[in-house]
């Protein structure tokens, strides 16, 4: 008895875990995909859905918690091992971006149903460990702002919005966004704009991206 229980939890998770990657799938390319065909396109009935998941909104609750706790697995292994604070920042917003850019057009729709209060809410235990890092930098001499650790971590965390966003209208490549977004939150938090291209350039070649473009000349 106890083995077929298992066996059934193991199904009964698996089918969340399949309706799970099918619902960012149908509502990345269509914002507004309904329930039903969620559970078409996951070759599951409607019923089955619901079982899981309340409702729409619980749905795209659910994804929203996975981002989110995919950045902060990103965002940890980015400074992993990293002493020096603006290099630390540096790959681990990188790490968070190749997140983020999988995530923004969720991130933009959850907008509408979670609410932005309600992703800050989620986002604390990231932007907790971003406190610890900018102020000792701060402490340090690294980074220089008028704006305390915690108010500099908001300012980041809203920079990294703002790029998802113009991402989404097309103002900005989906390939230079992720290096601009560490240039931009480095330069925000004081950080000369020389020395976070080349900070940036050092953090991108040595998770062995491609150096994109950013508007200004590659340090020597």
């Amino acid at each position: 008895m106890a083995a077929m229980t298992t066996g059934n939890t193991g199904r009964a998770e698996a089918n969340r875990r399949r309706i799970l990657d099918v619902a960012l799938t149908e509502l990345l390319r269509d914002p507004d995909a309904s329930m039903d065909q969620i559970a078409r396109a996951a070759g599951v009935v409607r019923r089955t859905v619901y079982g899981h998941f309340a409702g729409r909104e619980a749905l795209i609750g659910t994804l929203v918690e996975d981002a989110v706790q995919s950045l902060a697995a990103a965002h940890a292994a980015g400074r992993e091992g990293i002493e020096e604070p603006a290099e630390a920042l540096a790959r681990s917003v990188l790490a968070v971006w190749e997140v983020a850019d999988r995530y923004r057009l969720l991130v933009a729709l959850a907008q509408r149903t979670v609410t932005v209060q309600g992703i800050r809410e989620r986002l604390t235990p990231v932007r907790e460990n971003s406190v610890r890092l900018l102020r000792r930098g701060l402490e340090e001499g690294t980074f220089v702002s008028p704006l305390p650790a915690p108010a500099l971590a908001y300012v980041h965390e809203q920079i990294l919005f703002g790029l998802m966003e113009a991402v989404n209208d097309g103002l900005v490549s989906p390939r230079e966004a992720g290096r601009s977004a560490a240039v931009t939150v480095l330069t925000a938090a004081g950080v000369p704009a020389t020395l976070a291209t080349a900070l940036v350039t050092k953090a991108t070649r040595a998770a062995g991206r491609a150096p994109e473009k950013t508007g200004q000349p590659e340090p020597l």
